[in-house]
């Protein structure tokens, strides 16, 4: 009775050290190159900055957003290094790490097409988004089906 109670004690130790993380799991819609590996490999420390003199929020020479916000806002896409811009499709998706939900935050779905040259970004795009709760996000950017840039936000309103 005494092992009993000792593996018990063991047991109850090795459960309680555990972590607790919850499963993520992709919309069914989500488009298929979307990898679940893609958000599980997000750096959460690597935080979008402002930059430049338009108030564009995230990783400098490569993506970045005008109009970060909560709710519904309209939000204006800069990307750098697009070469054949209208040819180029953008597809992005939102990941909420506290309740690990991922989810489209464009009005219209999964992908919007790009525009030509602004605020010196290759390629811009204006859209509707909706982020439906504050805390953090990985915002993933896919360009023609490929991983392209995080940008992690923290929105608070």
């Amino acid at each position: 009775m005494k092992q009993f109670l000792i593996l018990c004690g063991i047991l109850l130790v090795a459960v309680g050290c555990v972590k607790n993380e919850k499963t993520i799991v992709l919309p069914e819609d989500i488009p298929d190159f979307v990898q679940l590996r893609d958000v599980e490999n997000i750096e959460w420390d690597k935080k979008a900055v402002e930059f430049g003199d338009r108030g564009i929020i995230g990783n400098e020479n490569k993506s970045g957003v005008i109009g970060v916000g909560l709710k519904t806002y309209k939000w204006m896409w800069h990307l750098w290094g697009i070469e054949n811009i209208y040819d180029t499709k953008l597809t992005i998706v939102g990941f909420h790490k506290e309740s690990a939900t991922v989810q489209p935050i464009l009005v219209d779905g999964w992908t919007i097409g790009v525009g030509g040259p602004n605020n010196g970004a290759d390629a811009h795009m204006p859209s509707g988004v909706i982020i439906p709760k504050p805390g953090e996000w990985a915002i993933l950017l896919y360009v023609n089906e490929k991983l392209f840039d995080t940008l992690i936000y923290e929105i608070n309103e």
